[in-house]
């Protein structure tokens, strides 16, 4: 994935100097793809990943392309801040899913704060998400604003589950409801059950050992982290979830879905963006489902209970 604030270049994927003659990008794209080809024990996502990064500068005409435009997003503006009720398309009149709060929306005001703090005072900043902007910016501020996107990428998709679900956007899981810090990104409710969900965007392929997610950028305990803060919503709303899901870039990982088992009782899967929308329709396997009365209740003590960030 080359169009995040947290992911690194072509040239840093292939591992070269971004002035590299053509005979030397060739010579470190074989060596990089015999180090990360899985038949070698290389890490799958990151082969993909460098056969992208082949495409985009691999061919001098592509390679030039890629040279005026580096650093810049590749598909969409990072200032955009679309709501969970933007329809896909003008043309879009499918009923979607209730939305409350705002996604992303906490992340991209701590962005501004900490960019400008990052800049200095008294300097003007004409564009806060110009691309050359946000890639010199430190990883902690850049991983703010790459998290902001996945929520809100997040958001888009849920909305198209349709009517039959609500979502809860930004929710306060601090007990004492004062940390923003403590946040559950998404809550979703449908007929597969309640659902927690982190919205991530790391910059780059991920892995999972003992149930809890690695890689060079996670830092802390996503998932354990997810589960705790499910269980403290729980207790204050009154309701059981269904289980706790972390949603991923297409590139981070290499299968689609990925379930974890239990974390504290809790199911647990990895999903990616594009296969999201099918796990919460069908639901993480032996993921308790709800329906009928219980659906309408458990919506009904959310909606009381509830703060957004």
């Amino acid at each position: 994935m080359f169009d995040s604030p947290m992911s690194s270049s072509a040239y840093e994927v292939l591992r070269v100097a971004a002035d590299v003659d053509d005979e030397g990008l060739r010579r470190a794209y074989r060596v990089r793809l015999r180090e990360t080809h899985p038949d070698t024990g290389g890490d799958a996502a990151l082969f993909v990943q460098v056969q992208r990064a082949w495409e985009l500068v691999g061919t001098p005409e592509a390679r030039s392309a890629y040279d005026r435009g580096q650093g810049a997003a590749t598909t969409g503006d990072w200032g955009g801040a679309p709501t969970a009720s933007t329809p896909s398309c003008p043309a879009d009149t499918r009923p979607r899913a209730r939305s409350h709060g705002q996604p992303g929306g906490w992340r991209r005001e701590r962005y501004l704060d900490l960019i400008r703090e990052w800049v200095g005072r008294g300097v003007d900043i004409a564009d806060p998400y110009d691309p050359a902007l946000v890639r010199s910016a430190p990883p902690e501020i850049r991983h703010i604003l790459a998290d902001a996107l996945a929520e809100e990428e997040t958001a888009r998709l849920v909305s198209e589950l349709g009517m039959g679900y609500t979502v809860w956007h930004d929710v306060f899981a601090d007990r004492d409801g004062v940390d923003p810090e403590q946040k559950i990104d998404h809550l979703v409710l449908g007929p597969s059950g309640l659902y927690a969900l982190l919205s991530e965007d790391f910059g780059g392929p991920v892995g999972v050992r003992r149930g809890e997610i690695t890689g060079p950028n996670v830092i802390g305990a996503p998932v354990t982290e997810l589960v705790s803060r499910a269980r403290v919503i729980a207790r204050s709303a009154g309701v059981r979830f269904s289980g706790a899901i972390v949603v991923l870039p297409d590139d981070d990982v290499f299968d689609a879905i990925t379930e974890l088992g239990k974390v504290r009782g809790t199911p647990v899967a990895l999903v990616t963006r594009s296969a999201l929308t099918t796990l919460l329709r069908r639901g993480i396997t032996g993921a308790r489902e709800v329906g009928g009365t219980e659906l309408f209740d458990i919506r009904t003590r959310l909606q009381q209970r509830v703060r957004h960030v």
